[in-house]
């Protein structure tokens, strides 16, 4: 929203705290499975039943250890919502020319590539996060278009987040220098 003011920022979540917490920083959010959810229009929004954009951080953990905290739960266990129904439902929501941008564990990329494919979702860029250079990717930023119309090569570059000292790398520095105080 700092960066494109003219932008119409809408997010759903299924805790009502993390919707509170949105809200308070200026974001029109919505209490919502995304598997059920429909944009809402206003008389006040210029919204279209379509996104041009969805950014998604979804729950990552798959047959793995549950947190004894139930929104910690949802949050990080794909219980809730499978990398199947994202896809699917993402797919649904987007424009011809819309993007889907998810932050992933490592592991999981061939899976969402994958699953991408059979909705006509093409991988457009790929960002593997290392936490340190000598250690393997921990996340992925995988970049997907529904429009093949356009020259879609895809791209691939990595980030680092920590440089040899422990501190943030200069390339993280440089990326995050304006969310930081």
């Amino acid at each position: 929203m700092q960066r494109c003011p003219e932008a119409e920022v809408e997010g759903i979540d299924i805790d009502e705290a993390a919707v509170e917490q949105a809200k308070e920083n200026g974001v029109r959010a919505f209490q919502a499975r995304l598997q059920d959810w429909k944009r809402v229009e206003s008389q006040e929004s210029r919204a279209k039943s379509q996104y041009d954009l969805i950014v998604s951080n979804p729950p990552y953990f798959q047959n793995s250890l549950k947190n004894p905290d139930k929104g910690r739960e949802m949050a990080r266990h794909t219980d809730t919502l499978s990398y199947e129904e994202l896809v699917r439902h993402s797919a649904r929501l987007l424009t011809i020319n819309g993007q889907l941008a998810l932050i992933l564990p490592a592991e999981a990329e061939t899976e969402i590539r994958e699953i991408a494919a059979r909705y006509s979702l093409y991988c457009t860029h790929v960002t593997r996060v290392y936490s340190k250079e000598t250690k393997p990717a921990r996340r992925v930023l995988l970049s997907f278009e529904m429009s093949r119309c356009r020259d879609l090569e895809m791209t691939t570059d990595t980030l680092i987040l920590e440089d040899e000292k422990g501190g943030r790398s200069a390339a993280y520095s440089e990326l995050c220098k304006e969310f930081y105080l």
